[in-house]
């Protein structure tokens, strides 16, 4: 069984862990078109190409509703597009709320992104220079935390209360 994290966006994070939390895949896929659908398309593909096993669990990053800006219609066709293919690939994922992605890295669920950096790295050793990369890592280990045998601190088994599993 892999655990993976997805960070939906127009530079999607992906990483793939092996049941002892080994990396086997850390990237950040972008798309050559700049036209959406396209990119949508393209991001998603490259995305699905990385599963092959309906077993293995997947951890998807949860749209952020309070989020504005003009790339957050970008982030909502990406993310939706995702879970589309997943779902007709046979794949099952959790949406994880972005609170609850912050909150199992840093024990505080409003956590900028910058200030995951330290406790990703002091947790479990893990550095890349993507804040989207480095967030696929912490959904990955939700996913590991929720259905694999290592074991959590307090805090990380609070945010995995407010998870639909």
């Amino acid at each position: 069984m892999k655990y993976i994290g997805i960070d939906p966006s127009t530079k999607t994070g992906l990483v793939v862990l092996n049941e002892d939390g080994n990396v086997l895949v850390e990237k950040e896929i972008t798309s050559k078109f700049k036209e959406d659908p396209q990119r949508f398309m393209d991001i998603t593909d490259q995305v699905i190409k990385h599963f092959y096993d309906t077993s293995d669990v997947i951890a998807i990053e949860g749209f952020a509703y309070g989020a504005k800006g003009r790339g957050v219609s970008a982030q909502y066709g990406i993310g939706w597009q995702i879970r589309t293919e997943l779902i007709r690939h046979g794949f099952i994922y959790i949406d994880i709320p972005p609170t609850s992605l912050k909150k199992f890295a840093t024990g505080k669920g409003n956590a900028p992104k910058d200030a995951l950096v330290l406790p990703i790295f002091k947790k479990w050793n893990y550095e890349h220079p993507s804040n989207d990369v480095r967030d696929a890592y912490v959904l990955a280990q939700m996913a590991r935390g929720i259905f694999g045998n290592y074991e959590l601190t307090a805090y990380q088994r609070e945010a995995l209360k407010k998870v639909n599993k």
